[in-house]
C-alpha cells in the first residue's frame, strides 16, 4: 500500500462529530508501563508488560454550536473517542474509552480562540481497527451495510465502538454480522455479542462493545440497523483480536 497523510481525516468524540472543529491531533498512543524484572546475571534489562494506557491529544478551534457543546462540561463518565483516517470503508481506526482530562481553550493576541484537550483511556486500551461505515453513514430505514474485508477471521473475539450522531424517531438498535466469503456462499450470521444497546437519543457519549475472547469472528464483518426511526447517523468500528491477549 502507498503512503498517505492525514489529509481528510475524520475524528469524533461522543457522538459529537469534531473533524471540521479539529485542526490537529498530536497525539494518538497506546502504551504499556514496563515492569523491570532484571536479574543479577543478566547483562542488559529484563521487562515485562504492566499496565496498559493510552492517550488521545488534539487541538480544538471554538465552534459554540458543536465543539464547545461536546467539550464544556468536562463530565466525569466515559466517553469514546475515534480518529477515521479516512471516512472510507475500512480504513484504519483509532478508538479509545476515555475520560476527558480538560478543556482549556485560550485568545491568542492575534484574535485566535482555540484550545488542546487531552483524553486519557479508562479501563480499556487504544483499538486500532477498521471502519465498518464510511465515516459518518446515514440510514433512513432498517439497512444491511456492505461487507469490509479484515483479511483473515480470529477466534479471539472483537471489539466495536459506535457513535450516534443523530437520531428521528424512536430508537435505532446496532449490530455486527460476519461472513467468511463477504454473504456469497456463506450467509450473513449475527456474531454474538456484537450488538450495541438500544440507542434511544443522540448525541450520546458513544458504546464500546467486547464479545468473548474465545468468541470465533469471520472475516468479513458488516453493520446491520433495525427500529423506529425514519433517519440515524451513526459510525461504526471494529477490531478482530488475533490472539487471546489485548497486547
Amino acid at each position: 500500500m502507498a503512503k498517505e497523510t492525514g489529509l481528510g481525516a475524520n475524528f469524533y468524540w461522543g457522538g459529537y462529530d469534531l473533524s471540521s472543529d479539529t485542526g490537529s491531533l498530536s497525539k494518538i498512543s497506546k502504551s504499556l508501563a514496563p515492569i523491570p524484572v532484571t536479574g543479577i546475571s543478566k547483562s542488559a534489562y529484563e521487562r515485562l508488560a504492566g499496565q496498559l494506557d493510552a492517550e488521545i491529544v488534539w487541538a480544538t478551534y471554538w465552534n459554540p454550536t458543536n465543539a464547545h457543546l461536546a467539550l464544556k462540561d468536562r463530565p466525569r463518565t466515559d466517553v469514546v473517542a475515534s480518529y477515521y483516517h479516512r471516512p472510507v470503508l475500512g480504513s484504519a481506526v483509532a478508538s479509545m474509552v476515555a475520560k476527558q482530562i480538560n478543556y482549556d481553550p485560550k485568545r491568542d493576541k492575534d484574535g485566535a480562540f482555540t484550545g488542546e484537550v487531552q483524553a486519557l483511556a479508562n479501563a480499556w486500551w487504544l483499538d486500532w481497527g477498521l471502519a465498518l461505515t464510511a465515516g459518518i453513514r446515514v440510514d433512513t430505514d432498517d439497512t444491511s451495510g456492505t461487507g469490509v474485508d479484515f483479511g483473515a477471521g480470529a477466534s479471539f473475539g472483537l471489539q466495536a465502538y459506535a457513535h450516534v450522531f443523530a437520531l428521528t424517531g424512536t430508537d435505532i438498535t446496532i449490530k455486527l454480522q460476519h461472513s467468511s466469503d463477504n454473504g456469497v456462499g456463506d450467509a450473513w450470521a449475527d456474531v454474538t455479542g456484537g450488538g450495541f444497546t438500544a440507542v434511544t437519543a443522540a448525541p450520546g457519549a458513544g458504546q464500546r462493545i467486547e464479545t468473548s475472547r474465545t468468541q470465533a469472528v469471520e472475516r468479513y464483518l458488516r453493520v446491520v440497523t433495525s427500529g423506529a426511526f425514519t433517519s440515524a447517523s451513526f459510525a461504526v468500528a471494529a477490531t478482530i483480536n488475533l490472539t487471546t491477549s489485548p497486547l
